[in-house]
């Protein structure tokens, strides 16, 4: 199973820095296309904090914190139940929008963010494919605890 969670996670973190590499080569900082009117654009910016730009600056808080959170990720991960196949998800797709971010924060000091949604009106900060990942990993990880505390639904026997 590792095998698949090596996969996906690479996956994850290759598709994140295309995509990234394909918005900074073709925009130029801050410019914009409407791809959805009124819901969907195209926005490439820099982001040199954490969500919603939080921290401005901050790399070398940036560095050890994340350094600490993959640690601890890749503790889990490696020492949890093997048939917590939801938790094992939820860190795959964590750990991998951590590395994408952080290879961003590394080679540039700032995060590439392109995705630009407008929802009920609000236009929600722009963000990447590492961020959707990381989303995606703490959803996950909710679900499985929310499932453990109904009885351990969520494990296969596989």
């Amino acid at each position: 199973m590792r095998v698949k969670h090596i996969a996906l996670g690479i996956l994850l973190i290759v598709a994140d820095q295309l995509s990234k590499i394909g918005i900074s080569n073709t925009f130029a900082l801050g410019d914009s296309k409407e791809i959805i009117p009124g819901f969907f654009n195209l926005t490439y910016v820099h982001n040199t904090g954490a969500a919603w730009s939080m921290m401005e600056g901050k790399m070398i808080f940036f560095y050890i914190v994340t350094l600490l959170a993959l640690g601890i990720m890749f503790y889990f991960y490696f020492t949890m139940d093997k048939k917590d196949k939801i938790t094992q998800y939820a860190l795959v797709f964590m750990i991998a929008g951590t590395i994408g971010n952080f290879i961003d924060r590394l080679c540039f000091q700032y995060v590439r963010d392109f995705l630009d949604f407008i929802i009920l009106g609000y236009d929600f900060p722009v963000f990447n494919i590492a961020d959707m990942a990381l989303c995606i990993g703490v959803f996950l990880l909710f679900v499985s605890i929310f499932l453990e505390s109904y009885g351990g639904f969520h494990r296969c026997e596989k």
